[in-house]
């Protein structure tokens, strides 16, 4: 089931959460709503769910307005960070809930309930209470029951953002599989750059409480549209090109910035031309990589991303002389990246 987001805004006192999002989320696909805190994601979310309602704009779901529909009418399954369990309820007790609620058949409810605790890979705990589980088994709970009224659309806000790592890492596997295997369209928002990369098909990036980009994620990461998604997927180094560094201030006007990954500067013991000359500051190693922080001779200062290998090849030391080159870069100009 398809979502269409036409021109909504929101707004909270004097605080504009969502502000003119337009958006079209095709039917099947998992798409990330990705931004840093008060950016609009959740915001847009809870609206798609009717649990808001816009100041301005239209919200369709599949062929149908409900921008002004309940709740109960949208054919939506939420998910919410905290999990929402009855906890006098066991794991079967929790997942039945919904389909007893609408009176479905007792055989339909308990073959339906199997076959979910077998997605969710939960079978052998459907008696246990939601206090005797983890919190990463408290989450496929969660997803299990709002699955079992077979929603339209699937909405998630932050499923993972109270577990640790390790279980987060485990859940993104499991989100992943179970959303190949049901394929309804599912929503989750996130503020975790690697868990949008990893789960969506598309990623939605959000910026005071406008969307600043939309595309796959090696879209999103390869071609930025703008300094501010640049910036919010991983390190970069930025630059102003008018400083004449690396010879890039041919590439676009010098009324500009330029914004290097450090995974896509060269390090280099020999001179070259294009090359610009640098000390080596620092050297962080980090078991899987090597962090090389370099002072240019105008004193900016540059971070450069070397693997084990590289870096046992160069053979870097503090304050050795070394040059530096980009392999690729990013002109934003001046006015963009204020």
């Amino acid at each position: 089931m398809s979502i269409l987001i036409e021109n909504v805004s929101k707004r909270f006192g004097s605080f504009q959460a969502v502000e003119s999002v337009n958006l079209e989320i095709k039917s099947g696909t998992l798409v990330a709503l990705l931004g840093p805190s008060g950016s609009g994601k959740s915001t847009l979310l809870r609206l798609i769910a009717g649990l808001e309602a816009p100041d301005s704009g239209r919200i369709w779901i599949g062929d149908r307005e409900v921008t002004a529909s309940s709740v109960q009418s949208r054919g939506i399954g939420f998910v919410f960070q905290h999990y929402a369990l009855f906890k006098h309820m066991t794991v079967r007790q929790n997942v039945a809930f919904g389909l007893e609620l609408r009176k479905a058949r007792a055989n339909y409810v308990r073959e339906r309930v199997e076959e979910l605790l077998d997605l969710v890979q939960l079978r052998g705990l459907a008696e246990r209470y939601p206090s005797q589980l983890s919190g990463g088994q408290r989450q496929r709970v969660a997803l299990a029951r709002t699955l079992a009224v077979d929603p339209q659309v699937l909405l998630l806000d932050e499923p993972f953002g109270a577990l640790d790592a390790k279980v987060r890492k485990e859940l993104r596997a499991s989100l992943r599989h179970l959303h190949e295997r049901v394929n309804v369209t599912t929503v989750f928002v996130t503020h975790d750059q690697e868990e949008a990369m990893e789960l969506s098909d598309e990623i939605v990036v959000f910026n005071k409480g406008r969307v600043e980009q939309v595309g796959t994620p090696p879209d999103i990461y390869d071609h930025p549209a703008t300094p501010f998604v640049m910036s919010f997927f991983g390190p970069v180094n930025v630059l102003p090109n008018s400083a004449g560094i690396f010879g890039l201030n041919n590439m676009e006007s010098t009324n500009s910035h330029v914004f290097l990954r450090p995974h896509d500067i060269v390090i280099q013991t020999h001179h070259e031309e294009t090359a610009a000359q640098a000390k080596v500051d620092r050297i962080v190693h980090l078991g899987w990589e090597v962090i090389v922080e370099l002072s240019l001779r105008d004193g900016q200062l540059v971070t450069v991303n070397l693997t084990r290998e590289l870096f046992k090849q160069l053979q870097l030391e503090p304050q050795q002389q070394v040059y530096v080159k980009p392999k690729r870069a990013k002109t934003f100009p001046l006015h963009a990246y204020s």
